[in-house]
């Protein structure tokens, strides 16, 4: 005798993440897994009639800053709230670890000013138990959660960890240095990382106002950073940029894929200086794919004005 699921989501729309169309169906679940999808005979102990609704997979939300949330906040709204059951923290090349103790303050006016999440909450909040970046994993998987969460390197943080202050005033890193950042990403991705982040655009800065200590890190950091993503056999690359120069720095991104064979998202998006230039950007992801080079696009599911301040 079969036995009777716990939940069963009657007369739903479905949307399976196949690629199909949609279809009608009873969607039946027991012990947290789905058994059966179609026209489901048993009565669920709860049943939700779902007509007229959409039933879907979890969404994977894959650009999130809850860096400094997931280490005191189990729910993780409002993602959760809205059907994710997976977010991505460490984008944009901001982020919580690697760190030094010395460099909490920075950390923190970095995310502040770049991602607009109040300092204060994240002096109050953040309990800085960790100082790697395989540290910062294990204490973000401590606590429980209402959704999964996966999380990159950020070039900030990693920058200034390895740097100190020369990193956070954009100094050029030296050979010893970018072999140091190399080192320190294969340790992350080999430690359940899921890539490196990092930001080149100056509609990003601290909360002084400063540029971000990634803005003019130079190719043969980014390509030495790289090669540790190539070493590991693993991870993806988020890039920001301005793209000034629209060939030179795409091609800075092609080299580090191809050193890596690792694949890598760039942030699309329309300035208002340059309010043509995302299709520059896009012509040439086309052009890249065309190579068989893995460079994606991304970009939000709607359309977003942001007004940054003075």
């Amino acid at each position: 005798m079969a036995h009777r699921p716990d939940l069963v989501l009657r007369n739903g729309t479905v949307i399976d993440g196949g690629g199909g169309d949609p279809f009608r169906a009873d969607v039946a679940i027991a012990g947290g897994v789905i058994t059966e999808v179609g026209t489901v005979g048993a009565a669920g102990r709860d049943e939700i009639d779902a007509a007229g609704l959409l039933v879907t997979p979890g969404f994977v939300d894959i650009h999130t800053h809850y860096d400094g949330q997931v280490t005191w906040d189990a729910r993780l709204t409002p993602s959760s709230l809205h059907g994710v059951t997976t977010a991505v923290l460490g984008n944009c090349g901001v982020g919580f670890a690697p760190v030094q103790p010395a460099h909490h303050d920075l950390l923190i006016e970095l995310m502040e000013g770049v991602e607009d999440i109040p300092g204060a909450a994240l002096h109050e909040g953040l309990p800085w138990s960790w100082s790697s970046f395989p540290e910062y994993l294990d204490a973000i998987e401590r606590p429980p959660h209402d959704i999964d969460v996966a999380t990159q390197i950020p070039h900030g943080a990693l920058r200034v960890y390895a740097m100190g202050e020369r990193g956070a005033h954009r100094a050029p890193a030296t050979p010893d240095e970018i072999a140091a950042m190399s080192q320190l990403v294969e340790q992350a991705l080999a430690a359940g990382a899921l890539g490196f982040t990092t930001s080149r655009t100056m509609q990003h800065r601290t909360s002084r106002g400063e540029p971000t200590p990634t803005l003019t890190a130079a190719e043969d950091e980014l390509r030495g950073i790289a090669a540790g993503l190539g070493r590991a056999g693993a991870g993806v690359f988020e890039m920001v940029s301005d793209f000034d120069d629209v060939d030179a720095e795409f091609g800075r991104f092609c080299r580090m894929v191809e050193d890596a064979g690792r694949p890598m998202t760039i942030s699309l998006a329309q300035h208002d200086g340059a309010p043509e230039r995302w299709k520059e950007v896009l012509a040439r992801i086309e052009h890249a794919a065309a190579r068989g080079l893995p460079i994606r696009g991304q970009v939000a599911p709607r359309p977003i004005g942001v007004l940054l301040g003075l």
